[in-house]
């Protein structure tokens, strides 16, 4: 903020007639001379500078000894009734804005030739369009702040109805405050819109009239300058934060025809092709305000404010909270405000203040839905979890090693309450963590029973019905037992006493059982 320099204030001068000894001003007749006193107490000392209409001069009270700037209209446009009604309607305006960022007024009267004027606080710096001949493109920072001051005083301006319709660098006047820091005041609503029904000058200006600064009039107001509203303002600081940042106006022509041309139907070139530093947040920001269809601009300043708030000082933020505090009591901007770090995010802002929003609504039951969500996978995870319990577990009671037949026959008995998927279907034998329990340790060598004393009766005893049936039965093509008389059996290998096939499944050794 203290690299700009501030300094006098270039008249700007248009015109020509006899002069009348006014310094700064050697050919225009304005009507006053330095030293003249006007209204029996304001002395005039020079210019500050003179427009087409009108003329502000520096001059000081008599009896306070208190600088003042002292504006009125320049003999030639006294005739002009418009002018007149005009001038007035920008003195009931300033009085009625009570923000610090526009230029306060102190006193109102009319002069000794009928020229109406208005008294208003001394102003000492440069008007933007200065500072910007003298030093050219400015920090992001410093134009995100200065356009946030100036939405300071717009907000108070569109709370009361007011529209500014000529907002552009020459009229937003930097100021260095007492503590050092730099504040902007908006100057000249000469040519404001008042928007409420009713109020005196409402219906005051004509469909045909062209008012305002082409570089910085929106499509609607080249083309129905009666029906632009706030959002005509939004769009001149769009432009205005464009000047700042690339020292140059996005649209320019020769001729204000073929700049109407362009400002109606050419796409405003991206910030960053000039300004190569600036933010892409920034640049969709001063992008949205520049939309043809002011349906798709940002609705109030408001919104304007909160987009800008992370793009300029920290500082800054006390712009955007005057700017929405304003705007509320106003009743012209909802209570939702986005976090810091979300201005390249749409403005939650904006959907707020339309009626029947169902925003906080609709966060509450995306909320809700994804705890539902998350309590169903916890569920699904428990019982994923028991199952795996229940297969490990009845795997292992069919694996575990018996020492006798007794007990190589409890396998059978918890197949009967087991699902066949778990009795039959062995565990993966390529996972190294698992692979103990499909194949076990060898057991220790154990002496198989003695054979039957009498076949017969052997058979007879497997024939025989019982609680439970081995398993596996033993194969149709077993070997019978032979003769008494014949020799005796050779001695089974039942170490381990089953065999696994090529489907993985362990089948018992019939001689074993």
């Amino acid at each position: 903020m203290t690299a700009l320099r501030l300094g006098p204030t270039i008249p700007r001068i248009e015109g020509s007639g006899p002069g009348r000894g006014v310094v700064g001003v050697p050919d225009l007749d304005i009507g006053v001379r330095p030293g003249d006193i006007l209204a029996g107490k304001y002395q005039v000392e020079r210019v500050l500078g003179v427009g087409g209409m009108g003329v502000v001069v520096a001059a000081h009270h008599v009896q306070l000894e208190e600088k003042v700037a002292l504006k009125f209209l320049l003999p030639d446009a006294l005739h002009n009734s418009e002018a007149v009604a005009r001038f007035v309607r920008e003195a009931r305006a300033a009085v009625k804005i009570k923000s610090e960022h526009v230029a306060r007024v102190t006193d109102v009267g009319q002069l000794e030739n009928g020229s109406p004027y208005i008294v208003m606080e001394y102003l000492d710096g440069s008007d933007l369009s200065g500072l910007l001949r003298n030093q050219g493109a400015m920090p992001v920072e410093q134009a995100v702040d200065f356009v946030l001051q100036a939405c300071e005083a717009l907000a108070d301006a569109h709370a009361l109805g007011i529209v500014h319709r000529d907002l552009k660098p020459a009229n937003l006047f930097c100021i260095q405050r007492s503590d050092g820091g730099l504040s902007i005041k908006v100057l000249d609503f000469g040519i404001s819109k008042i928007t409420t029904p009713g109020a005196p000058g409402h219906d005051m200006t004509r469909t045909s009239a062209l008012m305002g600064s082409p570089l910085y009039m929106s499509p609607e107001q080249m083309t129905l300058s009666k029906g632009v509203d706030a959002r005509t303002d939004i769009w001149s600081l769009g432009i205005i934060l464009f000047e700042l940042l690339t020292g140059r106006t996005p649209f320019e022509a020769e001729a204000v025809t073929h700049l109407a041309v362009k400002v109606t139907n050419d796409p405003a070139p991206p910030v960053r092709s000039i300004r190569f530093d600036a933010p892409a947040g920034l640049e969709a920001v001063i992008a949205r305000c520049l939309e043809k269809d002011r349906a798709k601009r940002f609705q109030n300043v408001g919104e304007l404010a909160v987009a800008l708030r992370d793009f300029g000082p920290k500082n800054g933020r006390i712009s955007v909270e005057r700017v929405l505090g304003t705007l509320r009591k106003a009743g012209m901007f909802g209570d939702v405000v986005p976090p810091s770090g979300s201005a390249a995010a749409p403005v939650a802002t904006h959907a707020a203040s339309t009626p029947n929003a169902p925003q906080t609504d609709a966060s509450w039951g995306h909320t809700a839905a994804g705890t539902r969500s998350g309590g169903k996978a916890v569920v699904g995870v428990a019982v994923a979890v028991a199952l795996g319990v229940v297969v490990v577990a009845g795997v292992l009671v069919l694996r575990k090693p018996a020492a006798s037949a007794t007990s190589v026959a409890a396998p059978s008995a918890v197949a009967t309450t087991m699902p066949s998927a778990v009795t039959i279907q062995p565990l993966a034998t390529d996972d190294p963590t698992i692979a103990p329990l499909v194949e076990p340790a060898p057991r220790p060598a154990v002496a198989p029973p003695p054979p039957a004393a009498n076949p017969s009766t052997k058979s007879s005893a497997s024939s025989a019905p019982g609680p439970v049936q081995p398993a596996p039965p033993a194969p149709a093509s077993a070997t019978p037992a032979g003769p008494p008389s014949a020799a005796p059996a050779r001695k089974p290998n039942c170490t381990p006493p089953y065999v696994v096939d090529s489907a993985g499944n362990h089948q018992y050794k019939p001689e074993c059982l």
